[in-house]
């Protein structure tokens, strides 16, 4: 990867220059750059505001603002708002950027080289009419390295050359993707800070797609292919239930600020309690995260609780106390948010933490307890916002299932 040590380097040395014009405002096109090509697209917008400077990452609907931007000469180091997860940048002039973008992952960290060119809003280029319109839902096959299919449903919606959407799996949803039908081809990406995804496929007719590629990060890929059914349903792989003869959660861990705080804690009882199974790493718990804390807002005098257990990449407190601070600050996190102590590629970490129940397989999962402290419902995974009528039939089903609980 000479791009990266290339790219260190001349933001190193480039570190204490005396500042030039700011970035030119409006939109830029941003490419992440994998060694096979397949290169990650996405755009943003820049506001420079007096001394200050914004980005606006945008996914379709999504509009992520980035305020944590640090300028020093011509280097600029952007951190995402939610993951762990920055941009060490170099600016050519006014209209175009060029350095490293560095995620967190559960094995170190993750590099990729990153470009970005002021003035178009264009994400991908199209030259040809659809030969179809692919709207609707699809019932969708990737294949793992080794060969071997899962399943997945998409929900696309396809407006002239403009296609938006996501992908669907047994333990949570793609989020916003966004891209465009060009001919019989079809291409979609997405960057959220965590998510860096590239989709593209051939259009064989408005019920068949195939030739797909799913992209991921600096050089994950997997073959997929749909076929149109209105009807698609998914496995209930996820699933996690109580072990036999359980009937109650029992545990305590810290919270950020280092006390301790128990399920058995009197804040709990008589009350409806949720438990969120989450870690900071994950996309489908921040969407989570975000619906979670306005509803806990909303309905707390109603006597409903919330409490998060977080799986880290890191055991050290302070390391994993920090990734999960910043998911508290950006949605206003007013419950208890706990450390469980115990790594997300630990495959011991349900015996660790909650040996009450069978294997976690998704994250997030959410946990149901009445108000006697029994576990009353079990929910492997979150459809978020990105998913459309899937999310709000999602919301419906979770109120439904709070105010049934109050009643008894």
């Amino acid at each position: 990867m000479k791009y990266i040590y290339l790219g260190l380097i001349i933001f190193m040395m480039s570190y204490g220059v005396k500042q030039n014009e700011n970035l030119q405002a409006g939109e830029w096109q941003a490419k992440l750059f994998r060694e096979d090509g397949n290169h990650i697209i996405f755009n943003f917008e820049v506001i420079n505001s007096g001394d200050s400077l914004h980005w606006i990452i945008k996914n379709g609907e999504e509009q992520i603002q980035v305020d944590d931007i640090t300028i020093k000469g011509d280097s600029i180091l952007v951190a995402m708002p939610v993951f762990k997860s920055y941009f060490k940048l170099v600016k050519k002039g006014n209209n175009q950027l060029s350095g490293i973008w560095t995620k967190a992952a559960t094995a170190g960290f993750i590099d990729m080289p990153f470009e970005a060119l002021a003035g178009t809003a264009t994400r991908f280029e199209t030259n040809d009419q659809p030969i179809a319109n692919i709207s609707g839902k699809w019932e969708v096959t990737f294949f793992r390295a080794d060969g071997s299919p899962r399943p997945a449903i998409a929900e696309f919606v396809q407006q002239g050359k403009t296609l938006s959407g996501t992908f669907i799996t047994p333990t949570g949803d793609y989020r916003y993707l966004y891209g465009i039908v060009d001919g019989d081809r079809v291409k979609l990406s997405t960057f959220d800070g965590s998510h860096a995804y590239y989709f593209n496929a051939t259009i064989n007719s408005d019920t068949s797609i195939t030739n797909g590629h799913y992209y991921s990060g600096a050089t994950s890929i997997e073959p997929w292919k749909a076929v149109k059914n209105d009807k698609a349903t998914l496995p209930d792989v996820a699933a996690m239930f109580l072990k036999e003869g359980e009937e109650r959660l029992d545990f305590i861990f810290p919270d950020l600020n280092g006390n301790t705080v128990s399920i058995n804690d009197n804040r709990f009882k008589n009350k409806v309690v949720i438990v969120q199974i989450m870690g900071s790493w994950c996309p489908n718990c921040m969407d989570e995260t975000a619906f979670l804390s306005e509803y806990y807002r909303k309905n707390k005098e109603r006597g409903v609780e919330v409490v998060a257990l977080a799986y880290e990449y890191y055991e050290d407190p302070v390391l994993a106390g920090n990734s999960v601070r910043k998911f508290q600050k950006r949605f206003n996190v007013q419950y208890p948010m706990l450390l469980t102590g115990v790594t997300v590629s630990d495959t011991l970490r349900t015996e660790k933490t909650l040996p009450q129940l069978t294997k976690i397989k998704s994250f997030p999962s959410t946990i149901f307890i009445d108000k006697q402290g029994k576990v009353a419902k079990i929910h492997a995974g979150f459809e978020g916002p990105g998913t459309g009528s899937r999310y709000e039939l999602l919301k419906k089903e979770f109120e439904a299932t709070i105010d049934k609980l109050l009643k008894k």
